[in-house]
């Protein structure tokens, strides 16, 4: 391998290993490079196109979220130009719509946690839409220094037709938990992409949580260097008529780096649909990684459909382990008749399950002053179809 240096960024790890994984396009500026989807692509395959309000076609706009921001001491938030983002290295569109938000956003924000850095309160940096008739690009870059511990949380709520490309630059030995929060109208469209680069001996943990709006986001992890560390966590509930759809891709082009991937759904409500799909490439240099990716489903009612697809790409044989599994079933009905033969009603014995199957996600996520809100918020869900009957299985 070589390594190359680039402007206050983190080494980058180049390696002569040029096998590109199947579900991912080869990364790009270049809108020609990323057509417009028939949805007959595999990594479209899934998608309701005819949904997203136009933002394929990528009309210029100068529509803009609100922004409110609870920045610490010592952090940063400023505009650059496409230009600057690129010079600090992050990371190419690897699909259209990341490509459009980098062309039309017209700049980017930077959001920068300098080295050394340890921050006992979360960076949260609130986005709101007020109509699903404004088409917004948006196009940001968090760097975190070497040595840095932050918290970083992404909520987005309110209601546009919304593309963005969000870039995290983890410098060597740094700390990051990284939260984005898709809490929509039920008439907005997010298409998202989380782009991480795990410097070297680094550790970044992403959650990806998402209720409301129909969401597509894509999160993508490479490593800058040995050592690197990434746990992927995401937690979604799909109601009725309602289109969530997460799709990971880990790349391990460095050696003896790590990556944990676990994501859980519940969907209620006629139509609801919610996709996973995550794929993990090992490539001939990543000798001595160790990977695993789990998705699991939980059906509330009828006529609802969950599509999980995780694969594994492997180019060495070399490693610690690798492994992925997936699950998606109704709702357990010895579970609901233990909780209903010891008095419990049966609406509670549901809250009780579903609380069971989300809690461990979301202690998880590390930011302690989300944790009862994330949970009232899947309660406040359950209530949406409180007696409805499970059904038998997407």
């Amino acid at each position: 391998m070589t390594v190359t240096e680039a402007p206050n960024v983190a080494r980058a790890v180049e390696t002569s290993d040029k096998v590109a994984s199947h579900l991912h396009p080869t990364p790009s500026y270049d809108l020609a490079d990323h057509p417009v989807p028939t949805g007959r692509e595999e990594i479209w395959r899934f998608t309701p196109i005819k949904r997203l309000g136009g933002i394929l076609e990528g009309e210029a706009s100068d529509a803009h979220l609100t922004w409110e921001t609870d920045l610490p001491e010592g952090v940063t938030l400023r505009q650059i130009t496409a230009e600057e983002a690129r010079a600090l290295g992050e990371s190419l569109p690897a699909d259209r719509p990341s490509a459009l938000a980098v062309a039309n956003a017209g700049g980017a924000m930077l959001l920068d946690v300098p080295a050394e850095l340890e921050l006992d309160t979360p960076v949260v940096v609130r986005l709101r839409g007020s109509s699903a008739d404004d088409l917004v690009w948006g196009h940001l870059v968090v760097r975190v220094g070497n040595h840095a511990k932050v918290a970083v949380v992404l909520e987005h709520a309110g209601s546009a037709r919304y593309a963005a490309s969000t870039s995290f630059l983890v410098g060597d030995g740094a700390q990051v938990s990284a939260v984005t929060i898709q809490d929509w109208d039920d008439d907005a469209v997010h298409l998202g992409r989380d782009a991480i680069r795990v410097g070297r001996d680094a550790a970044v943990r992403h959650s990806a949580i998402s209720f409301g709006g129909l969401v597509r986001l894509n999160t993508e992890v490479v490593y800058d260097g040995p050592g690197g560390e990434a746990e992927l966590l995401g937690l979604y509930f799909a109601d009725a008529g309602q289109h969530l759809e997460h799709r990971l891709f880990v790349d391990h082009n460095a050696p003896r780096t790590r990556s944990n991937v676990d994501y859980k759904g519940a969907l209620q409500g006629e139509d609801a649909h919610a996709v996973w799909v995550g794929d993990v490439l090992i490539r001939k240099v990543a000798e001595g990684i160790e990977t695993y990716e789990s998705n699991r489903n939980l059906v509330l009612t009828d006529g609802c459909r969950a599509d999980s697809v995780p694969n594994l790409e492997i180019e060495t044989g070399e490693i610690e382990g690798a492994g992925h599994a997936s699950t998606t079933g109704r709702f357990d009905d010895q579970q609901l008749f233990y909780l209903q033969s010891r008095g419990i009603e049966e609406d509670e014995a549901r809250r009780l399950v579903v609380h069971g199957f989300f809690a461990d996600i979301i202690k998880k996520i590390g930011v302690p002053a989300l944790e009862e809100r994330l949970m009232a918020t899947v309660e406040a869900e359950l209530e949406k179809n409180v007696g409805a009957r499970p059904g038998a299985g997407a």
